[in-house]
């Protein structure tokens, strides 16, 4: 079930900030960057937007858990790219930065479920919060 869509965002620790971030995204030339595995969908559409962005980073790690390429950012391994709407517990959880937002690469967030249809009330109500509060 499909909850909304969001643009991506590139974080990095203010020390990296403060060397790639001043031209975003021409600045990410040569930075470390750290992606998704290539098992989810925005890998490749991340990759599409470098290339035709012209930039050049250098992929130095690929997660296939979001948490854990979150905490290597913090702790300075990399920049990383996260979905827009989330933007500000990232900031506060993960202690960086937004470097700048890619409009165009767009994370789509779904919610799983074995029914159909929503029925279960607290499915429901988490389905109707994210469309209500966090994809308007």
């Amino acid at each position: 079930h499909l909850l909304g869509e969001s643009g991506m965002s590139a974080f990095a620790t203010a020390e990296l900030a403060a060397r790639f971030g001043k031209d975003f995204p021409s600045a990410l030339d040569d930075a470390p960057l750290l992606l998704p595995g290539e098992d989810f969908a925005i890998h490749q559409r991340l990759l599409r937007w470098l290339e035709q962005s012209e930039v050049h980073p250098r992929v130095v790690g690929e997660f296939d858990d979001s948490a854990m390429m979150k905490a290597f950012g913090q702790s300075g391994a990399g920049i990383f790219f996260a979905p827009s709407v989330i933007e500000a517990q990232v900031c506060k959880q993960y202690q960086v930065v937004v470097l700048g937002r890619v409009d165009s690469v767009v994370e789509q967030v779904y919610a799983i479920s074995t029914e159909r249809r929503m029925s279960h009330p607290g499915t429901v109500a988490i389905s109707t919060t994210a469309r209500d509060k966090l994809f308007v």
